[in-house]
């Protein structure tokens, strides 16, 4: 059944488009005027009045100028691209803002997350013996302690351990620990992206 949602279009292809434009029209619209304009939904497709939970992820030559997302679908799709959007270029605490320059030279590249599904299990070795490589992204909840890797993470890691041991730094936990309570998800992401420049 999880393999059927990986295969599954989450987003058309003129749907992803609409999104990307929404992203850098909202980038582009706080940039010069200083205020955040959220989409009017009615000026788009029913499709995209649905709840989604997305991450923005801005670069520019490889270089991070941004990330953030949402793990929970509250807000319109469209909605939420735009916010995620201007929290990436503006308010992402890893960075400095994005410049007028950065928006024309960097790339905006948008996940659309699926519903999460828990993993069934009760230690660090069942969950590393369960994570599906280059498919997966995964949250980690333990207490007070939450953290996420995207999918797009895969190609930067080695192996499942240290994809998993980031998740578990991210949280400011020891990696290979199980608190009492701990709790994994896993989600797939649907991503694409606008290169630039614009």
């Amino acid at each position: 059944m999880s393999e059927a949602r990986i295969t599954e279009p989450l987003v058309s292809a003129a749907h992803q488009r609409v999104l990307l434009d929404v992203a850098a029209r909202a980038i582009r619209d706080t940039l010069t005027t200083g205020r955040i304009h959220g989409p009017d939904v009615r000026g788009f497709s029913p499709a995209l009045h649905e709840p989604g939970a997305t991450f923005v992820t801005l670069e520019r030559d490889a270089d991070l100028l941004g990330c953030i997302g949402t793990l929970e679908a509250t807000r319109p799709l469209v909605v939420d691209v735009a916010h995620n959007a201007v929290a990436a270029a503006f308010a992402d605490p890893r960075v400095p803002p994005v410049t007028a320059d950065d928006y024309v030279h960097m790339s905006i590249k948008i996940s659309v997350l699926s519903a999460p599904e828990r993993i069934d299990a009760d230690s660090y070795a069942e969950l590393t013996a369960t994570v599906r490589p280059h498919v997966d992204g995964i949250v980690l909840e333990a207490g007070r302690a939450r953290s996420t890797l995207l999918p797009a993470v895969w190609p930067k890691v080695r192996d499942v351990h240290e994809f998993l041991d980031v998740v578990w730094r991210k949280a400011g936990l020891t990696p290979g620990t199980w608190p009492r309570g701990t709790r994994v998800s896993r989600y797939t992401t649907e991503e694409f992206c606008d290169p630039g420049p614009r």
